[in-house]
């Protein structure tokens, strides 16, 4: 099989399509024609040598796919084989075959083609953690969305939108037209403007229930300024490390150094709350995230959920992906086709 395999840390010239032997699956397992592999910051970041859960180089990168089913292992419904899906994995999803475990498949929606499923389970997973599992986010409440253009700011929009609550992003201004007719409330011109007076404007001084950054570094500190009492914060990302090389490891010790620090007696006194998410650690609960998948694929069915693919790139062109979400010209998902 063809596979992208990272061969170092670097810039995008690490990166190759190499010939990797054929998977074969264990009992439990299933082995899946890929047609379309998520790309996402982290691998950005892993191929940078900036994201300390990235597995040793050379590796294939990839958290998610959408395909066809092969084969299976034993003790796995035969019937699957021939099955459209969609799958979650811990690496090497982006290559012309995966094995994955049986329980981290899901019927592919035939609403959905296969670059459209490819985009649902990194960035509606975590959209859904964040705005409903630990954000507890109400109708009528009012949510700031940083990076609203990304994957996962289209995904949180559109559950948002679906909770009844009141929806504010943070965009570059040519996403905003995109934005409004995806039905966001309110788009901020974070490149030309301090967001927050605006944010503080649009909110009559109160500010908002619940952020939502993947930014890092002096950004949470604006975000928990733009909290209102018992507002809260969810974080899941430090993407302003990114840069390759030493560059990239003063930019990430830089960031670092200005995050905020958050204590206990100053959140109750505040009325405040912080959490954070990093999806690849919740492979120990599996079942939370089938439950959390089942109402996405609910979603879908009913019309609410509606993944965006911004760009298909064939494997050829990784290195032309990963430069488009490095300058953030994407919006919503950007995938891999073999």
């Amino acid at each position: 099989m063809r596979a992208i395999v990272t061969t170092a840390n670097g810039d995008v010239s690490v990166m190759k399509v190499e010939q990797r032997p054929d998977p074969v699956p264990s009992a439990g397992e299933v082995l899946i024609r890929v047609k379309a592999s998520g790309l996402n910051f982290a691998d950005i970041l892993a191929r940078q040598g900036l994201y300390p859960d990235g597995p040793p180089k050379p590796c294939v990168m990839g958290y998610e796919v959408s395909g066809i089913v092969e084969a299976v292992g034993e003790g796995v419904d035969r019937n699957l084989i021939g099955k459209a899906v969609i799958a979650m994995t811990r690496f090497k999803g982006q290559a012309e075959l995966l094995v994955v475990s049986a329980a981290q498949v899901f019927a592919k929606p035939d609403s959905l083609t296969f670059e459209e499923g490819a985009a649902i389970p990194v960035n509606y997973l975590t959209a859904w953690a964040l705005l409903v599992t630990m954000g507890g986010l109400r109708k009528d409440e009012a949510v700031l969305i940083h990076n609203a253009g990304g994957g996962v700011g289209l995904a949180a929009l559109d559950i948002a939108k679906h909770i009844g609550a009141k929806t504010i992003g943070t965009a570059s201004p040519g996403k905003h037209e995109f934005l409004y007719q995806r039905g966001l409330d309110h788009a901020i011109d974070y490149r030309n403007q301090d967001w927050l007076p605006v944010l503080l404007d649009l909110t009559s001084g109160r500010g908002v229930e619940l952020v939502i950054d993947p930014l890092g570094g002096p950004s949470w500190k604006k975000s928990y300024r733009a909290l209102r009492a018992t507002g809260r914060m969810g974080v899941f990302g430090m993407s302003v490390a990114s840069a390759s090389g030493i560059r990239g490891k003063l930019r990430a010790f830089r960031a670092i150094a200005q995050m905020p620090r958050f204590s206990p007696l100053g959140l109750m006194n505040r009325n405040k709350g912080v959490f954070g998410l990093n999806l690849g650690h919740m492979w120990r609960e599996g079942e939370k995230v089938r439950d959390w998948t089942q109402e996405i694929m609910r979603g879908v069915a009913e019309g609410w959920i509606r993944p965006h693919v911004d760009r298909a790139f064939p494997f050829e062109q990784i290195a032309d992906a990963h430069r488009h979400m490095e300058q953030r010209m994407n919006t919503g998902k950007v995938v891999l086709v073999p």
